[in-house]
């Protein structure tokens, strides 16, 4: 197997955070003032915990200043709203992030419905979502753009080529169809309940597959040399005499490997380009919003 097939992330996203670095500097200089990136988190769940951390961590390591808001689990809707109107209304912050899931009690789409469409830097407002289905600009959910930038760093142009995306989620598989259609390509929009699902697979050029069903795509589903790009995260039971379950994605790794012509690995392929475009779309805001002018070549289209 040729380590050139592998797509790699981490490496990717390094590049990026670093002429991000730059560019904020840059910012810094002109505005006089830092880009800001506010996150509220409300509750304890682990795994936001660690995952809000890394996000402030990286955002300082940027250049950029990092707004953390904690509420706790038993919070009112009316508080954390409260919070995000605060935020709306804040000049140093460029970008809110309300950390998903939320508590049961709170209502996420009129959360996200607060969201200032041009802060909303997740991408997830519907005003962002209907910018991207016609084609305006607006803000983009920071996993497909991440691996449309994957696909087009190793692809090049992706114009005529066929692609599936395997899941239809609002996160990752709409908005990566809008994203693929935008770049030209022919899309199909696919899922667990798609009939004849390999046969779709073995016609594309391209596949996406976000469905979160461990390894679902066969290596045999691949045309070769085609470019997969694997956004599942998923841990499998323990085996025996080990306390924790490999991480595999929604691809059979180990079989489309020898078939594809290009793929990410998990962990390590699209995971790490998050934060990375997370910090991107931060600063696009932040450039936005004081009316300053940020070169697609810097950083890549789909943003405001």
């Amino acid at each position: 197997m040729s380590e050139n097939k592998i797509i790699d992330g981490k490496e990717f996203a390094e590049r990026l955070r670093a002429r991000i670095g730059v560019l904020a500097g840059e910012f810094e200089a002109k505005a006089g003032r830092k880009a800001g990136l506010a996150v509220v988190l409300v509750g304890e769940d682990p795994a936001s915990q660690v995952y809000v951390s890394s996000k402030g961590k990286q955002t300082v390591a940027a250049g950029m200043n990092s707004f953390e808001h904690k509420l706790p689990a038993d919070a009112s809707e009316e508080e954390l709203l409260a919070v995000v109107e605060k935020l709306n209304a804040d000049p140093a912050v460029d970008g809110i992030l309300v950390q998903l899931p939320l508590p049961r009690h709170m209502d996420e789409q009129k959360v996200i419905a607060t969201i200032d469409p041009d802060k909303d830097v997740d991408g997830f407002h519907v005003t962002n979502a209907g910018r991207l289905a016609v084609g305006q600009a607006g803000y983009v959910p920071c996993t497909p753009l991440g691996c449309l930038m994957l696909l087009e760093d190793r692809l090049g142009d992706l114009k005529g080529l066929n692609a599936v995306v395997i899941g239809r989620s609002n996160i990752v598989g709409k908005p990566m169809a809008q994203l693929l259609l935008s770049a030209n390509c022919t899309v199909t929009i696919a899922h667990r309940h798609t009939k004849d699902l390999a046969d779709i697979v073995r016609r594309s050029d391209i596949v996406v597959a976000a469905v979160g069903v461990p390894e679902m795509v066969k290596g045999d589903w691949i045309k070769p040399g085609a470019t997969v790009i694997d956004v599942g995260i998923n841990r499998l039971p323990p085996a025996e005499g080990k306390t924790k379950g490999r991480i595999v994605g929604d691809v059979d790794y180990q079989g489309a490997v020898q078939v594809a012509g290009a793929i990410t690995p998990v962990p390590g392929g699209v995971g790490p380009m998050t934060i990375a475009v997370l910090l991107r779309n931060a600063l696009v805001a932040a450039y936005a919003h004081e009316g300053l002018t940020l070169a697609t070549a810097d950083l890549p289209e789909h943003s405001i």
